[in-house]
């Protein structure tokens, strides 16, 4: 199955559910989000404002392994908090041992984020939510047959009703966990500390890292710049001269974007491995490497992806850094944890 074609279905899907909704009562008991001092307050669609009892459904239901069509897998199978809320297997595998065909991403700091899966297709996180649920090699689920499922659910209708003020339905299904996902917020790192006047907080090498990491030499931080360490932007960064994941090219059918990945966050990112939208690379130690070498020269690898020759003690410096960007507190969080 096609998954752009999966996706602009879910997208009408909640489209309809969403029709002639009334607008919300006022909320009484509003989440209030945990934000680094340094980081911005996320955008918030106003028909989904954070509240207790949103993100209390939306945890539940993230947890809740009903979602699949065999109640075998959760969100949280390929998302845990111990990894980041990313999969530490190179291709996730879905319900009946289906096999996926990307990398799970992350979902550090998704609140933040423009759009959604690799190659962007789907522009909101209550979107998103519908992906997995519908695609054929993850949960294999009807979203139709999912609601009705849920909505003969004593428990999730009266949660449902607290927190929207109506049944459980697609609308509800993709708000609540969406909410929840909102508040997965990671800046305590030791880098964070650093930057925030805790001198101590980074080693000599973690530091020498960063300046490199900064650095025009490098120019990592020209794609992973900014509080969350990307752009989110679509690049191709050499990894192939022949890409069996188009990337980008799978939305816009331009060739100019294949192999064009969306940026990821460098949140977390020791925590996180295999790396590449494929799994392919399986450590930081070869991601150092792949872009030390200057990728394959690709026609459209960007122009920032380039041989750097760095030595090994640069390559050590780099390495100590980005596990600098490690959030233990966030890996710990008894709100996140089920």
């Amino acid at each position: 199955m096609n998954r752009v074609f999966t996706y602009l279905a879910v997208l009408m899907i909640i489209l309809i559910t969403a029709t002639g909704c009334q607008k919300d009562p006022p909320l009484q008991f509003p989440y209030e989000l945990s934000l680094p001092p340094h980081f911005p307050e996320p955008e918030i669609p106003e028909e989904n404002q954070l509240t207790e009892s949103r993100v209390a459904l939306g945890k539940k239901l993230f947890y809740d392994p009903v979602l699949s069509l065999d109640s075998t897998i959760s969100c949280a199978t390929c998302h845990p908090q111990a990894t980041g809320f990313a999969d530490d297997l190179m291709i996730s595998t879905g319900i009946q041992g289906r096999m996926g065909f990307r990398n799970v991403p992350t979902l550090t700091n998704v609140a933040y984020h423009p759009y959604f899966f690799r190659e962007g297709g789907n522009p909101s996180l209550e979107g998103q939510v519908l992906g997995p649920i519908c695609s054929f090699d993850e949960f294999g689920f009807n979203a139709r047959e999912l609601a009705d499922r849920l909505s003969g659910d004593t428990l999730y209708d009266a949660m449902a009703m607290d927190a929207y003020k109506r049944p459980m339905d697609l609308y509800v299904i993709t708000r609540a966990i969406a909410a929840f996902e909102r508040t997965l917020i990671s800046g305590n790192a030791p880098y964070d500390q650093f930057i925030l006047g805790d001198s101590t907080a980074l080693s000599p090498i973690a530091q020498q890292g960063m300046n490199l990491f900064f650095s025009e030499r490098t120019a990592c931080a020209t794609c992973h710049e900014g509080f969350d360490f990307s752009n989110y932007a679509f690049e191709n960064i050499g990894l192939y001269e022949t890409y069996q994941d188009l990337g980008r090219f799978r939305i816009t059918l331009d060739s100019a974007d294949i192999g064009k990945i969306k940026v990821p966050t460098l949140r977390n990112v020791a925590l996180t491995a295999p790396y590449m939208h494929d799994g392919s690379l399986p450590s930081l130690e070869a991601v150092i490497d792949h872009f030390d070498t200057g990728g394959v020269q690709h026609p459209n690898q960007s122009s920032d992806v380039k041989p750097l020759h760095l030595s090994q003690t640069e390559k050590d410096a780099l390495l100590a850094f980005l596990q600098s960007l490690t959030d233990e507190e966030f890996i710990h969080n008894p709100n996140f944890s089920k």
